[in-house]
C-alpha cells in the first residue's frame, strides 16, 4: 500500500516544484483519489483583504478536491519574498514542526494523498533548525524530485538523489521540467538522467508560459504514487 503522503522537492528554486506539485493533485484526482495540497512555508506573500496570501499556495488550493482552508494549507505566509529562513526572522516568527504537523493532520483528513511542496533545493531549510528531510520523514513521505531541464541539471540531479536517500527518505519518482525553452540537448540529458537517477521517470512538464496544472497532469505519470 503506498504511502498517503508525497513531498515535491527540486533540484533548485524556480524549476517548476509548484506547478509539478498541482499537476500531481490533478492527476491524482483523475484517478479517482482524493487529494489535497499544501506548502507549508511560503515566503513572498501578498497582503489581501483575508490576510497574506502567497501565489504557489493559492494554486495548490485551487488543485485540491476536496479544498482545504488556506490556513491549513500554508500555515505560515511569509511576506518577504527570500528565503524562508531569512523572511521569518524579518517577520519575528518562529516556525514550529508541530503546528506543520497539526496543519497536515487535519488536511490528511480529507482526502487519500496530501502533496506538500517544499521550499528551493532540497537543502534549503524550511527554517532556523528545520530541515525539510525531518518534515518528509515525520509525515513518512514519498519523494517526487522536479529536475529543471538546463546545461547542470545532470548533478544537480544526482546530488539530491544521493542527499535525499542519505536523509533517509524514499525517493519515489522524479518529473523533468522544461525550465529553458532553447535547451537544445534536452533529449539527451533526460536520456543520462534516467540512466542516473535512482527512481522511475515520471514524465516532463513542457515550458508553458501560463502554467496550467491540469493540462500539465496529463504529461505525468502518477500511478507509481
Amino acid at each position: 500500500m503506498q504511502p498517503p503522503n508525497l513531498y515535491v522537492t527540486g533540484t533548485d528554486t524556480g524549476v517548476g516544484k509548484t506547478l509539478a506539485s498541482a499537476a500531481l493533485l490533478h492527476a491524482l484526482r483523475a484517478r479517482g483519489l482524493g487529494a489535497v495540497g499544501m506548502k507549508p512555508v511560503a515566503s513572498g506573500c501578498q497582503r489581501t483583504p483575508d490576510g497574506w496570501r502567497n501565489e504557489d499556495a493559492l494554486m495548490l488550493q485551487a488543485a485540491s478536491d476536496p479544498r482545504p482552508t488556506y490556513e491549513d494549507a500554508n500555515p505560515y505566509a511569509l511576506p518577504a519574498p527570500t528565503a524562508p529562513q531569512l523572511a521569518a526572522r524579518e517577520d519575528g516568527v518562529e516556525v514550529d514542526l508541530e503546528t506543520i504537523l497539526a496543519a497536515h493532520a487535519r488536511l490528511a483528513g480529507l482526502a487519500d494523498r496530501a502533496v506538500v511542496e517544499g521550499v528551493g533545493g532540497w537543502m534549503a531549510p524550511l527554517a532556523d533548525g528545520l530541515e525539510q528531510y525531518a518534515l518528509a520523514r515525520a509525515l513518512d513521505a514519498d519523494v517526487v524530485l522536479v529536475v529543471g531541464l538546463r546545461l547542470g541539471c545532470l548533478s544537480h540531479a544526482r546530488l539530491t538523489a544521493r542527499a535525499i536517500q542519505a536523509d533517509g527518505c524514499r525517493l519515489a519518482g522524479w518529473i523533468g521540467s522544461a525550465v529553458a525553452p532553447a535547451f537544445e540537448r534536452r533529449e539527451a540529458y533526460l536520456g543520462l538522467l534516467r540512466e542516473a537517477l535512482p527512481a522511475p521517470f515520471m514524465g516532463v512538464i513542457p515550458y508553458l508560459p501560463d502554467p496550467d496544472p491540469a493540462a500539465a497532469a496529463a504529461m505525468i505519470d502518477s500511478a507509481g504514487l
